[in-house]
């Protein structure tokens, strides 16, 4: 009760005196900002998209223009001259954008990939549902390279995922340049009505000026985009489209690596032959079906190289197409707290837990061999998506996964082991909107249900269910809101299942030292909740945001969804200060301050810190951001994997990024990061250098270097018992770490690319003193914890094993291994991507990867590691994928 009063007195602190300022602030400025509207007429004849804006058929409408800037100088009258004429027939809609320029000459016509948004650009977006949340976004490139994306939230997420069919071409001329569009009224959405009024806006990036200036003129510090929108009219006797698009595929795969001696599944020579195909179609004008069958994600960037040594899971993104394109609809964050948090990437729903690596692996005996797959099979999706006039919109995913078998040989004699069971995947989503868009309540389920027929594969979740609401109030024309939402979840199984639930590392109830958790083994179900609570303010000069959020123990979503730890009760403060018109010499600057503070469900202070950062870009475009945390003493429950929670001395750090004008055709970043821990207990610090350079306008090389240096005292190493008291083991590990990241970009046409990305990556650590946690919580950090002696810790290089004499009588009473390691690892790939029509592409791939732990019976120095790298065994993937997307 007295942390809930805390909160609630910070809520009316910040509040009260915000909401009293904001009476006379700048509503009245955004009051008499005029809506401005455009006028289409039918298109007689359609025009030929060529870039050369010489058909007559534009002729039937006027020009649209008098842009304003919205950066640097918003509300000026933008330098350069746009304008626009759109016109519309019963399948098409028909822009045509020229962006008038005074010096031709200097025009940047950089090539990128598409959502490459490089260059001088102009961009479309189209609100037909008219919701004033939603809208589609065509953006056309100087240069014909094409973007798009979806937004909702009123322009708080930019869906780059979505790629719909449309097209375009461009051209440069002495008065500046064009871009004519045709956006087939099948890729948008919008009620079944004679008369259609929808929100329009068109932006422009003057590249060289870094000038953004906009047709409906919304400052760039308003609570929102696209119910500020401008006005498109004259759209009549329009259908919606009902949309049908199949795309088939062919994959060939061959796989070359080492030959493992004795092993008959690793011959150093593998290939493959696949189809699948993927669709969409639109049952109805507010319904749309997407489904894949047999599903390829070969030609996906593989995630970036880490050595993890905490106890919780990581986070890492979505890449693959399917579940990227519509993942705004799919997804229902716990948090979103704009102070940032380990916990902001906790979701109801994380879409890599479909296809994931097998849960289980068999025990082999000696002489057997196995081959698992590296991931489940996706044996097919669909994905249901919908929203009407009345505002209502929803998502639904079904996702089935095949039961996965390892085939194990012994001795010329092959059995199989299931390692994953059938899952089947049901995600739900449904948002309303309500006085266009001013308040919006929501709702989400997951379900995971696996059908466990071996005892073997007992210890998983049989059933897993998350479900939650949640609900957003503006208030104050939008320049204030207030917002909540309530999970539930509940995991069903064995009892070992349960109790494994129980143990696992979001948990931990098995820690001896909280009474408000314990593992109880007979449980065949576990529940729990989470919620959050917040307030902000998102216009003016100055925003804010304040809340509440909390995970319950018993928390489970990681079936579905992604969930870093249980048992947390977080609040938090931010506000910014922010100058977004050009002063001194500044183009603009950002001012942040946060506040945080945490619990666990039994009372204990487990976390609090203040924090300030700046982030700031000068006139000259060089950009700089800066900051620092102060944190207090800290509790951590996980790091003794399951013992007591071990109490931290504070620290302090400070960051700084500096980067270059990355209009230049050579740009550069960097990055230092330092962080002390009091009482000499840790040293971090990381250092990042980047740098880019464009010969010319379709070729980019980039690369990018990162160097840290970790010494930590309390280091976990193992537990291990003596007499039935478990021993926790830390020690002080010394380590070091380099990644490189170079990437090559070839752009031959705006549909023909070649990119190479490649990562190689070594990290080492070497650990010293070992210690046994005596007394975690003590008030003074040197009785904490007792480090071995000379007499009491004994090493065996052949071994490679550390035999412990805690009580000095000359006998063993516990081993571990070395912790110590020397890892390395390359990834990378090579596309080529042509997309020969829109919507048919053809990819040529080449992935090579190396990865290993080096010998410990070598001393490695960094280079030494880089020489050791060569010598791990190449693991070389060639791909040819071939799809063609019939349009009916």
């Amino acid at each position: 009760m007295m942390r809930f009063l805390y909160t609630l007195s910070i809520f009316s602190l910040l509040a009260g005196p915000l909401l009293a300022q904001e009476k006379s602030a700048t509503s009245p400025q955004e009051a008499s900002i005029p809506r401005k509207v455009y006028t289409t007429a039918p298109a007689t004849t359609p025009p030929d998209i060529d870039g050369l804006l010489n058909d007559a058929a534009w002729d039937a409408v006027e020009w649209g223009g008098d842009f304003t800037q919205r950066e640097p100088d918003k509300g000026a009258p933008a330098t350069q001259k746009t304008a626009f004429k759109v016109l519309y027939d019963a399948k098409n809609l028909y822009v045509a954008i020229r962006a008038y320029d005074t010096d031709p000459e200097q025009i940047v016509r950089r090539m990128s990939r598409r959502d490459g948004f490089d260059g001088d650009w102009v961009e479309v977006n189209i609100d037909s549902y008219f919701d004033h949340r939603t809208a589609f976004s065509f953006t056309a490139s100087v240069s014909g390279v094409k973007g798009d994306e979806a937004i909702s939230n009123n322009g708080d997420v930019w869906d780059a995922g979505w790629d719909p069919i449309w097209y375009l071409k461009t051209s440069v001329d002495a008065e500046g340049w064009v871009a004519e569009m045709r956006i087939p009224l099948s890729q948008l959405r919008f009620a079944n009505k004679a008369v259609h009024t929808w929100g329009f806006q068109i932006s422009r990036l003057n590249f060289r000026e870094q000038e953004r200036s906009v047709w409906q003129y919304i400052p760039p510090d308003a609570p929102g985009w696209v119910h500020l929108f401008g006005e498109l009219q004259g759209l009549e006797g329009i259908k919606p489209q009902k949309q049908l698009e199949i795309q088939p595929f062919v994959l060939a795969k061959a796989d070359r690596y080492q030959a493992q001696e004795g092993n008959p599944f690793a011959s150093g020579r593998d290939r493959s032959l696949s189809v699948g195909v993927d669709g969409k179609v639109g049952i109805t004008s507010d319904i749309t079906l997407d489904f894949t069958i047999n599903p390829d994600f070969g030609q996906v960037e593989a995630d970036p190289s880490q050595v993890n040594l905490s106890a919780f899971q990581v986070f890492f993104p979505e890449r693959r197409p399917f579940f990227l394109e519509g993942k705004n609809i799919l997804t229902s964050p716990l948090t979103e707290s704009v102070a940032g948090g380990s916990f902001n990437s906790d979701n109801l729903f994380y879409s890599r837990r479909i296809g994931a690596r097998p849960h289980h692996y068999p025990s082999l005996q000696e002489g057997e061999w196995a081959r698992v797959p590296d991931n489940v099979t996706i044996l097919g999706a669909v994905k249901l998506t919908g929203k009407n006039k009345k505002g209502f919109s929803w998502g639904l995913l079904e996702t089935v996964t095949a039961e996965e078998r390892a085939e194990i040989d012994a001795a010329g004699q092959r059995s199989e082991r299931t390692v994953e069971p059938l899952t089947n995947f049901l995600v739900g989503r449904f948002q309303q909107d309500l006085k266009e868009g001013k308040t919006v309540f929501g709702g989400m389920i997951t379900a995971v249900n696996r059908k466990i027929e071996h005892q073997h594969l007992e210890y998983l979740h049989k059933d897993a269910y998350a479900g939650g609401l949640d609900v957003q109030h503006f208030l104050k024309d939008r320049k204030y809101y207030i917002a909540g939402n309530f999970t539930l979840s509940n995991v069903r199984g064995t009892p070992e299942a349960i109790t494994r639930t129980q143990r696992a590392s979001e948990r931990f109830f098995q820690r001896p030292d909280a009474d408000h958790v314990e593992v109880d083994p007979t449980r065949t179900a576990l529940s729990g909740t989470s919620g959050t609570v917040k307030f902000g303010k998102t216009s003016g000069d100055l925003v804010m945001q304040t809340g509440l959020t909390w995970r319950s123990p018993g928390l489970a979503l990681n079936d579905a969804g992604f969930l870093r730890s249980s048992d947390l009760l977080h609040q938090w403060v931010w506000a910014q200060y922010r100058k977004l018109q050009p002063f001194s010499a500044f183009r603009w600057l950002r001012v942040n301050a946060n506040e945080y503070l945490s619990f666990d469900f039994g009372g204990t202070n487990t976390y609090r810190a203040v924090n300030v950062n700046g982030h700031t870009q000068f006139k000259n475009f060089w950009a700089l951001s800066m900051g620092s945390t102060l944190e207090g003493e800290s509790i951590s429950n996980a790091d003794l994997r399951g013992g007591p929670g071990i109490r931290y001395p504070g620290g302090l750090n400070y960051w700084y990024w500096l980067g270059s004008d990355r209009r230049k055709k050579f740009s550069m970043e960097f990055n230092h990061y330092n962080r002390w821990g009091w009482e000499g207990i840790s040293r971090y610090q990381e250092f990042y250098s980047g740098m880019s350079y464009r010969p010319i306008n379709a070729l980019n090389l980039s690369l990018g270097a990162n160097l840290s240096f970790n010494e930590n005292q309390q280091q976990y190493v193992a537990t291990r018992q003596l007499q039935g008291q478990d021993r926790y083991l830390t020690a002080t590990i010394d380590q070091q770490t380099v990644g490189l990241e170079l990437r090559f970009t070839y752009i031959l046409t705006p549909d023909l690319s070649l990119q190479f990305w490649g990562q190689p990556f070594m990290s080492k650590g070497h650990f010293s003193q070992f210690k046994q946690i005596t007394n975690p919580k003590d008030a003074a950090y040197s009785k904490r914890f007792t480090t071995f002696g000379p007499d009491q810790l004994f090493y065996n290089r052949e071994t490679e094993l550390y035999y412990i004499d805690e009580n000095r009588d000359g006998s063993t009473d516990y081993q571990i291994g070395n912790p110590d390691f020397n890892f390395v690892e390359f990834r990378s790939n090579m596309v080529l991507r042509w997309e020969y029509i829109p919507g048919s592409t053809l990819f040529l791939v080449w992935n090579q990867g190396r990865s290993g732990m080096l010998p410990l019976n070598r001393t490695y120095q960094m280079n030494g590691l880089s020489e050791g790298l060569l010598d791990v065994p190449p693991h070389n993937i060639f791909l040819i994928k071939y799809t063609y997307r019939f349009v009916l």
